[in-house]
């Protein structure tokens, strides 16, 4: 039921000697979404932990994970959980949270094992945390939206800022999913990046047969993965930040680190990619 793999911290000099098989394998995160299972990848990155639960109807539970080191999985961590599927339940802290597509749930430290039920397909996050703030069900509608770029250059989109110091309080996890406008595929460009913080994205609503064109890697040693639909990219602090699809889509992106500034970047000039 429960599945956990490990993803070592590489550095920028390692990724550079690395090919597609090598890149995916640190990077990369596939099949996290089946039916009856819970599948973790624990990342030495922040220690975020990002996965997939699919209880398809029945429950699913998450309390002891060993690489945490703790009797559950929430003794020393906050976690924020994105409903990407049907109808679902998720009880912790003795209370039941439902949501539909597009929901999120914060859950604090010391919420004690996590059920997952019904019919949702929950993407989960999760990072280090020091106080326990209270469980929030944020939906769509109290989300902060944020529309950015335009039809000309392809990246019209908005930011749905869920977990984040606008919305509410967490201790270092921070939270939300941007959404395309018709036609726009293109993400933060130019590039950027944030070395106080990781970051991890969440692909989801890619049209059947479609990809995208996630870039990594440093300005000026660009790499790329290609995601397919509900698959995951694990982004070091060291890399830089943007994607295309070849059809409009979704993304999750989650970040822990030093600070919950969601405005602390470091913008990449467009001349200096490589």
């Amino acid at each position: 039921m429960l599945y956990v793999e490990t993803r070592q911290a590489i550095s920028a000099n390692e990724a550079k000697g690395m090919d597609t098989t090598a890149l995916r394998a640190h990077f990369h995160g596939e099949g996290l979404f089946q039916e009856g299972q819970i599948r973790l990848l624990y990342t030495h990155y922040d220690r975020m932990i990002v996965g997939g639960a699919v209880p398809a109807g029945a429950d699913l539970v998450l309390d002891h994970v060993k690489e945490c080191g703790t009797a559950s999985i929430l003794d020393r961590r906050e976690m924020g959980v994105v409903n990407i599927g049907g109808d679902g339940v998720v009880t912790a802290g003795g209370q039941s949270h439902a949501l539909s597509k597009g929901d999120v749930l914060y859950l604090p430290m010391g919420a004690g094992p996590v059920t997952f039920s019904g019919h949702g397909r929950f993407y989960i996050t999760s990072c280090p945390a020091h106080h326990a703030y209270p469980a929030r069900l944020i939906k769509l509608e109290d989300a902060k939206k944020v529309t950015l770029g335009a039809p000309e250059t392809v990246n019209h989109r908005t930011i749905n800022q869920f977990i984040h110091p606008e919305v509410m309080t967490s201790c270092q996890l921070v939270l939300g999913y941007t959404q395309f406008h018709g036609g726009s595929v293109w993400n933060t460009m130019p590039a950027h990046l944030h070395d106080r913080r990781m970051e991890a994205y969440l692909y989801f609503d890619i049209p059947q047969g479609q990809r995208v064109f996630h870039f990594m890697g440093e300005p000026d040693e660009t790499r790329h993965l290609v995601i397919a639909n509900e698959e995951a990219a694990i982004s070091p602090p060291w890399s830089i930040h943007c994607g295309a699809g070849t059809a409009s889509y979704s993304f999750i992106w989650a970040m822990a680190g030093d600070n919950v500034d969601y405005r602390d970047v470091e913008m990449v000039k467009m001349e200096d990619l490589r």
